[in-house]
């Protein structure tokens, strides 16, 4: 009688790339490609060394999938410089209106900011003046 084999596993715990279905392993990759779970993400649920998914996407990806894999990881980077151009246009915003309000002597941020400007103006000057 023929015996049921397991998968093997590789000495680091992870699963041999032999055990691995094609179904799930193009599964992984458009996942992957659509920007749904990171690689690292992918190894840890899975249990696939990052090593496998690379070679699995430089083999079976298509054109449009490395496109949009691309275009994804752009748009990220592209997000994040967004976000620290804004931080440090809140920063100068929040020393802006700390040194009109030193010169004026008026309350303005107290008096036309939202409630959440203000708190942030209030901590910034707290964190400068020490």
């Amino acid at each position: 009688m023929a015996e049921k084999r397991l998968p093997k596993n590789n000495s680091d715990g992870k699963k041999s790339i032999n055990s691995i279905s094609f179904v799930l392993k193009n599964e992984i990759i458009t996942k992957i490609c659509n920007g749904q779970i990171s690689k690292r993400h992918a190894s840890i649920l899975y249990n696939i060394s990052r090593s496998s998914i690379d070679y699995w996407m430089q083999k079976l990806t298509t054109f449009e999938q490395k496109q949009q894999f691309m275009s994804n990881k752009k748009e990220v980077k592209n997000l994040k410089e967004k976000i620290e151009e804004l931080e440090l246009k809140l920063e100068l915003m929040k020393d802006i209106v700390i040194d009109f309000e030193d010169i004026t002597g008026s309350d303005i941020a107290k008096k036309s900011l939202p409630k959440q400007l203000y708190k942030l103006v209030e901590d910034h000057r707290k964190n400068t003046s020490k």
